[in-house]
């Protein structure tokens, strides 16, 4: 979506348990037209767009202040069976996530071709979320495809701008084009786990305690 001078984003108060489908169905709209949301997960608010936007990718790596070709971003599915179409999976792998998700885990599974260099690290490794929260995981069923998820850039010293979206919206509404409102946002980022071994690695302790397979 092309933004002018004197854009600012749209607010959409969605209810964090049961999102209103008006309002996702334009969320989704803007998804699908390059346009890049802040939306809340079950751990920190993010910046989020289409996998399948390289425009809108570009406008979130410059956001984060990075290089879009160096840029490794994670993203969001809906159902482990979606997250088996970008990501290599053994036996062991795919019960730790069945244990786990939807749940505030990150998990580095082994990737492949499908995910994008935007996603793909040195590794060949991608992260992948299903986090416990309705409202992305229904945008991510309704767009048909995941969604990049990079948490604010956030300043230590000024929390509440990661925790309140009429914040956010102040902050970022002219980078962006809708703020989701889905309630007060938490400052724990996820549990970051590596699954690419067979030990499974907690990498980044955050929110969530891994439960055994």
């Amino acid at each position: 979506m092309g933004l002018t001078t004197h854009h600012r984003a749209r607010v959409y108060a969605v209810h964090p348990q049961n999102p209103q489908p008006r309002e996702l169905d334009q969320l989704v709209e803007i998804l699908r037209t390059d346009g890049v949301i802040i939306y809340p997960t079950d751990t920190l608010y993010g910046l989020g767009c289409s996998i399948e936007s390289p425009k809108a990718i570009a406008r979130i790596a410059r956001i984060k202040g990075l290089k879009p070709r160096e840029a490794r971003f994670s993203f969001i599915c809906e159902r482990l069976g979606q997250v088996a179409e970008y990501a290599r999976m053994s036996d062991a792998m795919y019960s730790v996530l069945r244990h786990n998700l939807p749940g505030p885990f990150t998990m580095i599974l082994p990737g492949l071709s499908k995910c994008g260099e935007s996603f793909m690290s040195p590794r060949k490794t991608v992260g992948i979320r299903i986090p416990n929260h309705a409202i992305p995981l229904a945008l991510v069923r309704l767009l048909g495809c995941p969604i990049l998820t990079s948490s604010l850039p956030l300043d230590a010293e000024e929390p509440e701008y990661g925790q309140f979206p009429e914040l956010m919206a102040e902050r970022w509404g002219a980078l962006v084009d809708a703020v989701i409102d889905g309630g007060q946002g938490e400052l724990t980022p996820s549990t970051v786990v590596d699954c690419t071994q067979d030990e499974i690695r907690v990498i980044r302790q955050g929110k969530g305690v891994l439960a055994p397979e």
